[in-house]
């Protein structure tokens, strides 16, 4: 079918509050790596769905959240540069009734754009209906948003009437993307961006935010399965010894569970292979957070 209408559209809030859950809800696929920990997200992430005769380009960001480190900033400003040059802008906030500093922040921004904006509440289903009447009253006094919708990512509701509404902000044009095209991440970057989510649900406190993930190599083999050597990053080298665990229990746990998950997505077999390194203080050298996979735009 001809794509009539095709748009970009930025989700942004601040961290944990569901942008990646809700990115992979539209989409129908596994596009950006989701988590209980907040700063999941590291770079903005394009999500490419085709519906009817509209092709809808999401932009998942980092959360806006105090930058402690030279990678901090760099999501920071990754955030306020994904909130510019868009058709719609929907602002991503948990049912409470009040408006905190990042959504204040962003919405600042936000009024400065000529485009639509939408309040997105996620987590409905943690707070009675009720409840919900004022939080839609504190954010309509902060900005006359365009319209609200209520959602809870994790359960997909409200993905269809979310999608109807946003369908109306797309402007007339050709697709921005080819058909089958879901993600505009390279295959190792989404491979990394696996095996970092695991480090994420399988370690514990500060560690996983202080590690990087490295694709040296993905190549396929003449009978299709993937060869995928990765080494990960960490900053201390007490901390590559609980990476790696007792024996290597834990670098075989989460290996096994982002095997899985990168076999899921290719569509193959894939054959991973991970190693650990220190790199001390990696977040704050810019050389080392190019080399990650973390550039400007």
């Amino acid at each position: 079918m001809t794509i009539k209408r095709s748009g970009i559209i930025t989700i942004c809030g601040r961290p944990n509050v569901g942008k990646s859950t809700l990115t992979n809800a539209l989409v129908g696929e596994k596009i950006a790596i989701v988590t209980n920990k907040p700063q999941t997200t590291r770079n903005r992430i394009c999500a490419i769905l085709n519906r009817g005769e509209s092709q809808f380009v999401f932009v998942d960001t980092p959360g806006l959240h105090k930058a402690r480190t030279r990678l901090g900033d760099y999501m920071v400003k990754v955030v306020q540069e994904s909130v510019a040059d868009v058709d719609a802008v929907l602002l991503m906030v948990e049912p409470i009734p009040n408006v905190g500093a990042p959504e204040a922040q962003l919405i600042g921004r936000i009024k400065t754009l000529d485009c639509p904006a939408v309040l997105v509440v996620n987590k409905i289903d943690t707070v009675k209906k009720e409840d919900l009447l004022a939080v839609i009253g504190a954010y309509q006094q902060a900005c006359d948003f365009d319209a609200v919708v209520l959602i809870s990512a994790k359960n997909r509701e409200g993905m269809d009437e979310l999608l109807n509404l946003l369908e109306d902000c797309l402007p007339e044009g050709p697709q921005l993307f080819p058909d089958g095209m879901v993600t505009d991440q390279p295959e190792r970057q989404v491979m990394a961006e696996i095996l970092r989510e695991k480090l994420l649900l399988c370690l514990d406190k500060e560690i996983p935010h202080g590690t990087a993930v490295e694709i040296t190599k993905f190549s396929e083999r003449d009978d299709e399965i993937i060869d995928v050597d990765a080494t990960i990053y960490c900053e201390k080298a007490s901390h590559k010894g609980i990476i790696i665990g007792k024996q290597g229990s834990m670098l075989k746990k989460v290996s096994t569970l982002a095997r899985e998950d990168m076999e899921r997505f290719m569509g193959t077999k894939v054959f991973l292979q991970t190693w650990v390194k220190v790199k001390e203080n990696w977040r704050d050298n810019v050389n080392l957070i190019h080399n990650f996979g973390y550039h400007e735009e």
